[in-house]
């Protein structure tokens, strides 16, 4: 069994509020009678999805203590045999979660599809900032191996953090020297949906033109080895979409990546 959770947080936001609505939003689009519970591959998987709602955070500003309610609800899934999905909320919600999942794989590898590194060392002086989650989760040691794709708008600083920690960053245009097959061990896949473009993505708060599209992200997801032990998906702003069109998107990945998780253990 897969538990999803939410986390309706978006006080770590550095443009706009809006992400706390996305965990509501994705849910309501994965039930929604316009689509099926079915993958791409006729598998039946929200049936799997254990559901756990959403983590009760006070959603503050740069709060240490939402971060440690994150950890400790995830790590109680994890100690429980579960692979997670988490619904963000902004991206600032990794850094707690892969703190969590460091307890249990000390060889983890992350991929992560963003327009934005998200490695600045401190943005707007809050070290939670969701333009930092994997700046910490690196200091921390939550990670063996971060591969970031769909990259495009990397400052002169994020590309030296980049380098200091050994990053593969990897923008729109090189997709193609992306070797999944070269990754091994247990893998988290951390989709911010700024990481798509904006034409198939409307519903975020950065619109960042040259994007993923939605089938290159799922050829992505099809192409990771496994394990894949956990996931996110963040950054809907419900205020900004179109018709649920992100939210769709949100949805359709969730069942894609839940699909993978049960195929690939």
């Amino acid at each position: 069994m897969i538990s999803l959770l939410g986390v309706p947080l978006d006080a770590n936001s550095s443009h706009l509020r809006g992400p706390a609505l996305g965990p509501a939003a994705i849910r309501a689009a994965l039930h929604s009678g316009s689509g099926n519970h079915s993958s791409e591959a006729s598998v039946e998987v929200v049936g799997e999805l254990d559901d756990i709602g959403d983590i009760a955070v006070a959603n503050e500003v740069g709060s240490y203590a939402d971060a440690d309610l994150i950890t400790a609800a995830i790590r109680e899934q994890l100690a429980a045999g579960r692979q997670t999905i988490t619904l963000g909320g902004d991206h600032s919600v990794t850094f707690p979660i892969l703190r969590a999942f460091r307890a249990f794989h000390d060889d983890l590898t992350v991929v992560h599809i963003d327009a934005h590194p998200d490695i600045y060392d401190d943005l707007d002086g809050n070290p939670l900032s969701h333009a930092s989650p994997f700046a910490r989760a690196l200091e921390a040691g939550c990670m063996t191996k971060l591969v970031q794709l769909g990259i495009r708008t990397a400052t002169p600083h994020q590309r030296e953090q980049g380098e200091r920690w050994d990053v593969t960053m990897l923008s729109a245009r090189q997709l193609n020297d992306f070797d999944a097959a070269a990754l091994s061990g247990p893998i988290y896949l951390s989709v911010d949906l700024d990481g798509l473009d904006p034409s198939v993505a409307p519903g975020v708060s950065h619109h960042e033109p040259g994007g993923l599209t939605v089938r290159e992200l799922l050829d992505i997801i099809d192409a990771l080895p496994g394990p894949l032990v956990g996931a996110d998906v963040v950054e809907l702003n419900p205020m900004r979409d179109l018709v649920d069109m992100t939210a769709m998107v949100g949805a359709k990945l969730v069942k894609e990546i839940a699909a993978a998780m049960l195929e690939r253990g």
